[in-house]
């Protein structure tokens, strides 16, 4: 099975999910949800879409002159959609040094931009999860949302540690694993590129984490607008229902239920994440509601993502590349 079917297999299971949660009352809540309350929706993920832009210039630094404002915006766009497409996201990133090096920017500036594009994001939930937990004390949650949320920031806390000790003993590192690689027959001339590499790679990132502090900051300040903004998708679409929850706790679901997808290794993680927020939200806010926002969020935050992203991949990319990274072979 390649990869184009698996996302058509996950994508049709995450669309069944919510539909037989809310069964046949699923579809007066949708008939009755606000035409505007969805065009705003909308409005905030094309908002993000130039927030990530704008954060994308930053990084690259002295080099965002060779990538137009309108080519930003598109290496942004196809990411997402690589990102939603692949297992574990694994083709942002490809995606993202493919398209900056057609623009003349070096793989390894590339991966370097991205890598701290993912540190932002990691930081941000970090942040986050910190003020959940905190807010989760004067609350009462049930033991499995606990463990959910404890799972969550011991997977973040540990991806923080993991990329601290890569940082401070990557010379180690790549000394085990030439031993490591040569005990599997691996050709001296490949370790030799792999290393070159991946030290183009970590002294890009250097230079990446040597932009000044002001510029730092604001990747940050963008990074905290675009997650909070996505992450109100669903508030508002529980609030076009007519639900009353706060928005912390759907700050909460979304962060869980993506966290499970991130675990699943499914594209976009889609199937997991409709389950795991269809358990947190229904006895919240009963299951046609829940089922109508969990339709209704992940339309919006990923399937228009697909979509539109999709368009723009082809757009930049062409076919040969598109079938390449759904291509089993290149997995």
């Amino acid at each position: 099975m390649n990869r184009a079917l698996l996302l058509f297999v996950v994508l049709l299971a995450a669309v069944s999910i919510p539909l037989v949660l809310g069964g046949n009352e699923i579809w007066s809540r949708l008939d009755g949800f606000s035409l505007p309350w969805l065009l705003i929706m909308f409005g905030m993920i094309l908002i993000c879409w130039v927030v990530n832009t704008v954060r994308l210039r930053l990084l690259l630094g002295d080099q965002c002159d060779r990538v137009g404002r309108l080519k930003s915006l598109g290496v942004v766009m196809a990411a997402e959609f690589a990102y939603c497409a692949t297992p574990g996201g694994s083709g942002g990133p490809l995606t993202v040094m493919a398209l900056l090096a057609r623009h003349g920017v070096r793989p390894a500036r590339g991966s370097a931009v991205f890598a701290m594009d993912q540190l932002s994001d990691l930081l941000f939930f970090l942040c986050a999860l910190s003020g959940i937990l905190i807010y989760a004390l004067f609350q009462h949650l049930s033991q499995r949302i606990e463990w959910m949320l404890m799972v969550s920031a011991t997977s973040l806390f540990g991806g923080l540690l993991t990329c601290v000790m890569v940082a401070r003993y990557h010379r180690s590192l790549i000394r085990l694993s030439g031993r490591w690689l040569a005990r599997l027959n691996v050709k001296p001339a490949t370790r030799m590129r792999w290393t070159r590499k991946l030290l183009h790679f970590l002294a890009a990132f250097t230079d990446t984490l040597k932009l000044p502090l002001q510029t730092l900051i604001k990747v940050f300040a963008l990074t905290c607008v675009h997650w909070l903004l996505r992450y109100s998708v669903l508030y508002l679409a529980l609030r076009g229902l007519g639900a009353e929850l706060q928005w912390a706790w759907s700050f909460l679901i979304q962060m869980l239920a993506l966290s499970a997808g991130q675990l699943s290794l499914l594209p976009g993680g889609a199937g997991a994440a409709e389950l795991t927020s269809a358990a947190l939200l229904a006895p919240m806010v009963g299951k046609s509601t829940a089922a109508a926002a969990i339709l209704i969020w992940r339309a919006v935050t990923y399937y228009f993502y697909l979509l539109v992203g999709g368009l723009v991949f082809l757009l930049m990319l062409g076919r040969p590349l598109l079938m390449k990274l759904f291509s089993l072979k290149h997995a």
